[in-house]
């Protein structure tokens, strides 16, 4: 593709390193960005460096936060006895939109996937286990993982630390499409599996 300025070819090029965007989407974006008004421009690429500089993972879930604690560890609101163990922030924010769901999170960063060179030490079990240790708080421990092998030996492996601890250990009904990510699900479905759990075996 021919274009009329290296600027606007650097551009697209960095646009179209986000998922689901190709060349042409990419120059489309770019060009519409020259027509809008100069500040809605600026107002972009700051957002986009705040994004980058300004946000981090709370210390007690991991969750993405504007603070060192997110909103859902500091809320009164939220049902302490329960901790829910999900893959990354974006199943978090499926579950919130159910409504079905009061509780805490707990966000690995990831799963177990040997194949991708993922272990155990490469998420965010240890610190579950750590936050469960010695705490008499927290009753039961939700893991809401997607239902691929790599969820499956996550939250095997998660079932075998933690199952000595006093906590009971369940996991969402299989609502779920075997194979499908918690993200794409339907808010009904999620919903459903949230509410009916059963005991992890």
């Amino acid at each position: 593709m021919e274009y009329p300025s290296k600027l606007i070819e650097a551009a697209v090029a960095e646009i179209s390193r986000l998922p689901g965007i190709g060349k042409k989407t990419a120059l489309r974006l770019a060009l519409h960005l020259l027509r809008e008004r100069e500040e809605s421009t600026f107002a972009l690429t700051e957002s986009l460096n705040n994004l980058r500089s300004k946000i981090r993972y709370c210390n007690q879930c991991h969750n993405l936060s504007d603070h060192d604690v997110c909103g859902i560890c500091v809320s009164h609101r939220r049902e302490r006895s329960l901790i829910c163990v999900v893959e990354d922030t974006r199943d978090v924010m499926a579950i919130e939109n159910t409504g079905q769901y009061t509780g805490l999170y707990h966000v690995l960063g990831g799963v177990i996937s040997p194949m991708n060179g993922v272990g155990p030490s490469d998420i965010k079990i240890e610190s579950l286990v750590s936050r469960l240790t010695g705490n008499a708080e927290t009753r039961e421990v939700i893991l809401a993982l997607s239902p691929t092998m790599e969820g499956d030996t996550t939250a095997f492996y998660i079932n075998k630390r933690i199952k000595d601890l006093s906590v009971k250990v369940t996991v969402i009904a299989r609502g779920v499409p075997v194979g499908g990510d918690l993200e794409y699900a339907d808010e009904v479905t999620l919903g459903r599996s949230i509410t009916s759990r059963t005991l992890f075996s």
